[in-house]
């Protein structure tokens, strides 16, 4: 699910999402053809297990999933926080990926938006 910046969500695929190109494809459900889509335009690319989810579920934090590199904290913009692992942090770089602290939540991984988030903090 692409949720972009300005609140709006796409749901779909994408085969040349990259964290260090600006620029992708996404394949909506409900469109023939894919649309060009800028990183700068994100929040952030949540790769899911299911479209619907569960709103009702509530990660847990305290999970330790080791291998998944430095457990972190983001705090987007709009007030969303997130508790998760990641190899590939830096302010200087696009976007970088976070896998949830809670490996049974509908999130797989987090392709991380950097210019949307407010903190990123290591715990």
């Amino acid at each position: 699910m692409v949720h972009y910046a300005n609140g709006r969500i796409g749901k779909g695929f994408s085969g040349d999402l990259f964290p260090n190109k600006p620029i992708f494809h996404l394949q909506e459900d409900d469109s023939d053809s894919p649309t060009e889509v800028g990183l700068e335009e994100l929040k952030a690319v949540y790769y899911v297990k299911d479209f619907a989810g569960d709103s009702g579920y509530q990660p847990r934090h305290d999970v330790e999933r080791p291998g998944l590199g430095r457990k972190i904290r983001v705090r987007f913009r709009d007030g969303e926080t997130v508790v998760g692992y990641t190899n590939g942090y830096s302010a200087d770089r696009l976007a970088f990926f976070l896998f949830p602290a809670d490996g049974e939540e509908n999130n797989q991984r987090i392709l991380v938006v950097t210019k949307a988030t407010e903190e990123v903090s290591l715990l």
